[in-house]
């Protein structure tokens, strides 16, 4: 499991191997569905995280718009293992478990 693919996204290639199953680059997780950056606010110590951005939205009753910000929970490989405050990339996968169905692909320097 430690061989490297392509996954279809163009991104930084994480520089270290792991044996994790739901890793996109080094286990057999296929990525499909929307893809966000945000900011990885907490961090498990069972690969999970998760990551907040903020949105803009319109209100048509007040012609007015207001920041909201959007919380998931996310899968976070051992080879990327981004930390408390990190900027990153997540991609939608299929579920990996009950509330995580997305996955860490890269960290934005």
């Amino acid at each position: 499991m430690t061989k490297q693919k392509n996954i279809g996204i163009e991104s930084n290639v994480p520089k270290d191997k792991c044996t994790d199953r739901k890793c996109p680059y080094h286990g057999s997780t296929k990525l499909r569905g929307r893809s966000f950056v945000g900011t990885l606010v907490s961090k498990d110590t069972h690969n999970s995280a998760v990551v907040e951005w903020d949105r803009i939205v319109k209100i048509p009753k007040y012609e007015r718009t207001e920041n909201r910000k959007s919380k998931v929970s996310v899968h976070n490989p051992s080879c990327i293992d981004a930390q408390k405050g990190d900027l990153v990339r997540i991609v939608e996968t299929k579920p990996i478990s009950k509330t995580k169905k997305f996955v860490i692909i890269e960290k934005i320097e």
